[in-house]
């Protein structure tokens, strides 16, 4: 079954994770199935996770979740809470976990989904379909709040005057609607954009905004934590991110995780109470080739991290 759209690093993702026939293995985003494809060919059991309903849907119809038992185990859940459906499901643990994190190339490319400017469409971004929209949140959240996420989420430097103008300019229906407010209130003229000129400044609130109704990182952290409470001894973990915020946290905790943190001042004694590393062999920043650029452009701002479990006990419950 070929999928709609091309997973990013997939050659180096399936070789860090190392899949063998009867090898359980979590694709926390599940999207297209690109990954889960590769890990089932080489004979892995998959337990795929996807909040998104219309993922879930299309997975259904793969032969593989109609096997006795099932090779694809579909979970319509937030993957921050893989070890409890996990738990539900009867396994304990896994060999490996892949997370490709953010937006899929098939909600940018539905415009009734919301999450991209390209194409008018209702101002939703919901990745579940449930809870409030961004609509919601920008029609009745105060102009600091608005001004907050914008910062925070999107590094938008403007993001007071950038907040001001959306609440000026409330009620906002459509993803239409945000753009021009934002191309706006940053002086940006869309139609004489120049080849090399600066890219369109929407592009960061509306990462802002998703991530925000999605709470994107807090979703990311947990499913970290998740991660390593779920991974066996020797099982891998695999992460694609996107931007620099969710490469930012993954980095972090893979440091953590792995004891590769400062020791503070030399003035200080040294701790003793330090806890085994949870995670070795830490993968550097696996960026994709000028070849696969070429082929897929979704992959230019990807980044790798790939790290392999101990067998400390996890630091924490997930």
């Amino acid at each position: 079954m070929s999928a709609p759209h091309t997973p990013v690093l997939l050659d180096e993702v399936i070789a860090a994770l190392d899949p063998r026939p009867g090898d359980v293995i979590v694709d926390a985003t599940f999207g297209a199935g690109g990954y889960t494809r590769r890990l089932l060919d080489a004979g892995a059991v998959v337990h795929a996770f996807d909040r998104d309903p219309d993922a879930i849907e299309a997975g259904c119809a793969w032969p593989e979740t109609r096997e006795d038992p099932p090779r694809l185990v579909l979970h319509p859940r937030r993957f921050s809470e893989m070890v409890a459906s996990m738990a539900e499901a009867g396994v304990a643990e896994v060999s490996g976990v892949v997370m490709d994190i953010g937006v899929s190339s098939m909600q940018l490319d539905q415009a009734g989904r919301g999450f991209a400017f390209a194409m008018d469409g209702p101002l939703d971004m919901r990745m579940s379909r449930e809870g409030p929209s961004a609509a919601d949140f920008l029609n009745t959240a105060d102009e600091a709040d608005i001004a907050d996420v914008l910062y925070r989420y999107g590094e938008e430097r403007q993001s007071r005057r950038v907040a001001r103008a959306i609440v000026a300019a409330r009620p906002l229906e459509t993803t239409g609607d945000l753009a021009r407010v934002v191309r706006k209130a940053l002086g940006y003229n869309k139609d004489s954009r120049r080849p090399g000129a600066p890219k369109d400044p929407a592009t960061r609130s509306f990462q802002a905004v998703r991530i925000h109704v999605n709470a994107e990182l807090e979703e990311l952290e947990a499913a970290l934590a998740a991660s390593e409470q779920l991974l066996r001894d020797g099982g891998h973990l695999a992460v694609v991110s996107f931007h620099s915020l969710e490469d930012r946290i993954v980095k972090r905790f893979l440091r953590e995780a792995s004891g590769a943190v400062g020791r503070g001042s030399r003035h200080l004694p040294v701790a003793n109470d330090t806890a085994p590393a949870t995670f070795a062999q830490v993968s550097k920043a696996i960026r994709p080739s000028k070849a696969e650029i070429e082929r897929n452009p979704r992959a230019r701002s990807a980044t790798l991290r790939t790290a392999t479990r101990t067998a400390a006990p996890a630091r924490k419950a997930a």
